[in-house]
């Protein structure tokens, strides 16, 4: 355990190096800007993942949701082979 500085207040807080620790004097979050960008990474993340094609959401149909998970599949599959064979051009050379 250590200490780090309040980016609110200024004064020194115990910290566990967990990202959502408070402060000991003004109850603010210690994490500061580093808080800021996982949050906005969280939602970048969330937003990436809703927007690709083969995304289940809980709204679909049973049908929907079957044939989303058989493209998954298959999606996994092609970017398997396609993985492979540019291995296979990279070790070529030597």
């Amino acid at each position: 355990m250590g200490e780090k500085k309040c980016p609110h207040c200024g004064n020194w807080s115990k910290w566990t190096t967990d990202i959502n620790d408070l402060c000991e004097h003004c109850g603010k979050p210690l994490g500061g800007r580093d808080l800021e960008y996982k949050e906005q990474r969280d939602r970048d993340t969330k937003a990436n993942e809703e927007q690709w094609i083969f995304y289940i959401k809980e709204t679909d149909t049973e049908f929907v949701k079957g044939m989303k998970k058989v493209g998954n599949f298959f999606y996994t599959i092609y970017m398997a082979i396609l993985t492979f064979l540019a291995w296979v051009i990279a070790a070529l050379p030597g």
